[in-house]
């Protein structure tokens, strides 16, 4: 079996490649970092570390590397002969990996099993968007390369910090969560044993990304404004520790109502999810945590994305403002995003911040909520 995953970095290795060569895979990883992919193809192994409470080190063996950028030939005819493609790129690069699979099912043997596609991203429906890629990209002769693909969504989690070692070994937390939607693949789904399949996927994507990606950015923007590094040192602070919980209170609430989850199996889970961020043997950093704010205070992803439902439904809201106020405050020199924002939150008024950042059409009534911590942002800064 043979699986290709786009996307060599840290979670491509620590986490998805991880579990796809415990399934019997042979890995070929594909990046555009010729001196990643060098580093790959000059080891024959490569070492897992998990630290934290019952962390283990995993030796992951047989793999290859492809500079998609310069030998997309090679990428192309590995796919056409693959089992399974994976992605760990963000959202925005999936468009870039759509071709190479396009060019893939153009010469893979109709007579050969369907190629399973997952996207493993933090996004809702990532694997939905690589599809319409693909389809858009295929046009008319998408519909004599249908039935060599099939696609599935994924909820992917593990916290992957950024490393401090060089090399290809990665340093991880022991915890990890795969969950995929079964229906697309029949009765043949890959055989991947670190991962569970799902009839439903919507309510782990949903509580995946309102409970760790909501805790997550919260805890670092908060610790950013504290002036904290560490994300479990954010943690470790009473205060930046009792409005992380109101705000996974808030999204626990929404999440119990909406995908009728059990509300004490749910508590369990915030406070796993809890411990998780306090692990101190992981190096993470509220920088890492808190890069490209525009896009965690996008419509439909940490923060106004739970926000968002839980006003519609009269919950509270209030955790999940005082998070988003906090965001605007971040400020990162090496982050695009977080230079865009402060520049925004200097020349665009109020109002139009946050229509154009939110994408909340001024009737909502989370509208005016946030209008007002940016006005009060902006205040703040021209005082």
């Amino acid at each position: 079996m043979k699986a290709v995953h786009f996307g060599a970095g840290n979670i491509g290795r620590g986490f998805v490649g991880l579990l796809l060569h415990e399934g019997g895979y042979d890995l070929v990883f594909s990046d555009v970092s010729a001196a990643l992919v060098q580093a790959i193809n000059d080891a024959s192994s490569y070492t897992v570390h998990e630290v934290g409470d019952g962390g283990v080190d995993k030796q992951v063996t047989g793999f290859r590397a492809i500079d998609s950028s310069v030998d997309a030939e090679a990428l192309v005819d590995e796919i056409a002969t693959a089992d399974v493609v994976t992605t760990a790129v963000g959202p925005t690069i999936l468009k870039f990996v759509a071709p190479h699979i396009v060019a893939g099912l153009a010469l893979r043997d109709p007579s050969l099993a369907p190629l399973q596609i997952m996207a493993c991203e933090n996004a809702i429906g990532a694997t939905d968007q690589l599809r319409e890629h693909v389809v858009a990209l295929a046009g008319e002769s998408w519909d004599a390369l249908a039935s060599r693909a099939v696609f599935a969504n994924t909820a992917v989690d593990r916290i992957v910090p950024a490393q401090a070692q060089g090399g290809v070994d990665v340093t991880v937390e022991p915890f990890y969560e795969w969950a995929i939607e079964r229906p697309p693949f029949g009765d043949n789904p890959p055989h991947i044993p670190g991962a569970h399949f799902v009839d439903d996927l919507e309510p782990y994507i949903e509580r995946k990304l309102f409970t760790v990606n909501t805790g997550h950015a919260t805890t670092a923007y908060f610790g950013a404004q504290a002036g904290i590094d560490r994300i479990s040192d954010a943690l470790a602070d009473p205060g930046i520790a009792a409005k992380v919980e109101a705000a996974l209170e808030e999204t626990s609430a929404l999440l119990v109502e909406k995908h009728s989850l059990d509300a004490g199996v749910q508590g369990e889970y915030r406070a796993t999810i809890l411990r998780r961020f306090r692990n101190a043997a992981l190096p993470d950093t509220v920088w890492r945590v808190g890069r490209q704010p525009l896009r965690k205070l996008s419509r439909h992803e940490r923060f106004v994305g739970p926000a968002a439902e839980a006003v519609e439904r009269g919950l509270p809201v209030d955790a999940l403002v005082a998070a988003m106020a906090a965001a605007l405050e971040f400020s990162d020199v090496e982050d695009a995003q977080a230079v865009d924002l402060q520049r925004m939150l200097h020349e665009v008024d109020a109002e139009a911040f946050t229509a154009e950042v939110t994408g909340l059409d001024p009737a909502h009534p989370l509208y005016p909520r946030v209008v007002e911590v940016v006005a009060t942002r902006q205040a703040a800064l021209s005082a």
